[in-house]
């Protein structure tokens, strides 16, 4: 046992000893949404074991687990469905045979078959329970859509574009995707997955990347290119270019917890994270590894940032902050990291690459 394994038990004890009655122990607590019928105490404690895993979560990201691909796959996206209880994986590989994989437990997977697009990205909708992938090929078809991450469905595209990103909105009751090709409509939103609108984008950047801040309402997407590396629409539909410094942004996320947008990249020179909190005004900084950052997430149960780099530098193919600003590199092995997602209900990170690698960080401190 490590010496933080022994600190946390002995922390986990002194909550349980905290809790009265001892009927209301559970094994499966709700860390997000401590229930509101229950004693204060026990509130209390749920509150305090969320510092607990604040505390250790460095501990928890500093260990990770290779999982076996059920198949050879350029997996590119990677999501959690929470009323499922399921991960799905989407592939870009050209050749690949599956380019669908999904999971209950982030350990076992299973390979699904669907239309042979180049799958760049994936997310799921609570409100539809519907996920919807999208490609960088196909004619006409580049949207698929599932509703038990098996079964997949072609849907009509509303252009031809390279898509890279898709996200959902459940304050508008959307769906909004970017593209790195087309002339003047690399955005498309779709209010049910299935009929989709073509809209203008602030300009023709490399759009790489996508994310909702319901706080803001406010959409945020970042591209690879020089200056207009961001732009931003409160609706899905009118879109506004925001100059930022640095290039080749790959990855944005909101975190409700602090109020921010933060993006990771791989621009030449220092700048590889990206950091506002209106949207409008963005703050480029650097890293003290000049990796190439493909993914990032947030886990509002750990309250961190966590980055995933493809390839890692010495094996600092991960970094985390609960800030935004001061980060902490992770050890990992090399892994071709394409993309990274949390899950609050089983508590482990899943992280998927383009070598039909997988990854999991220690599981044991979900809902």
């Amino acid at each position: 046992m490590y010496a933080n394994d022994n600190a946390l038990q002995a922390q986990v004890t002194d909550l349980q000893n905290e809790l009265l009655p001892t009927s209301f122990i559970t094994n499966t607590p709700n860390w997000s949404n401590p229930p509101t019928n229950t004693a204060p105490s026990v509130k209390a404690a749920y509150l305090k074991a969320k510092r607990v895993l604040n505390t250790f979560s460095g501990w928890i990201l500093d260990f990770w687990t290779s999982r076996t691909s059920p198949v050879t796959s350029a997996w590119s996206s990677v999501c959690w469905s929470p009323s499922l209880g399921m991960f799905v994986a989407v592939s870009d590989g050209a050749a690949d045979t599956y380019r669908s994989m999904s999971s209950m437990n982030g350990i076992n997977w299973g390979a699904n078959s669907c239309p042979d697009n180049q799958w760049t990205s994936v997310c799921w909708s609570p409100s539809l329970s519907l996920f919807v992938a999208i490609a960088k090929s196909g004619t006409g078809n580049r949207v698929m859509t599932s509703s038990n991450g098996t079964n997949w469905t072609s849907r009509t595209s509303a252009a031809d574009n390279q898509w890279t990103s898709v996200c959902w909105s459940s304050e508008l009751n959307l769906f909004v995707a970017v593209a790195s090709s087309g002339t003047g409509n690399r955005v498309m939103t779709s209010s049910n997955g299935i009929d989709w609108v073509a809209r203008t984008s602030a300009a023709d950047n490399n759009w790489s990347s996508v994310c909702w801040s319901p706080q803001l309402g406010l959409f945020a997407a970042v591209g690879t290119l020089m200056d207009i590396g961001v732009m931003t629409s409160p609706d899905g539909i009118v879109w506004t270019s925001r100059y930022v410094a640095g290039d080749h942004w790959r990855s944005i996320c909101w975190s409700n917890e602090l109020g921010i947008f933060l993006a990771v990249g791989y621009g030449v020179g220092v700048f590889q994270i990206l950091v506002s909190s209106d949207g409008i005004n963005w703050q480029s900084n650097g890293v003290m590894n000049g990796g190439y950052w493909t993914s990032i997430s947030w886990s509002s149960e750990l309250n961190l940032f966590v980055a995933l780099a493809t390839g890692g530098f010495m094996g600092n193919g991960i970094m985390t902050s609960s800030d935004g600003v001061n980060w902490c590199l992770r050890k990992i092995q090399v892994f071709f990291g394409t993309a990274l997602c949390w899950s609050p209900e089983l508590g482990i990170f899943v992280a998927v690459a383009n070598d039909s690698g997988i990854m999991t960080t220690r599981n044991g401190i979900g809902k």
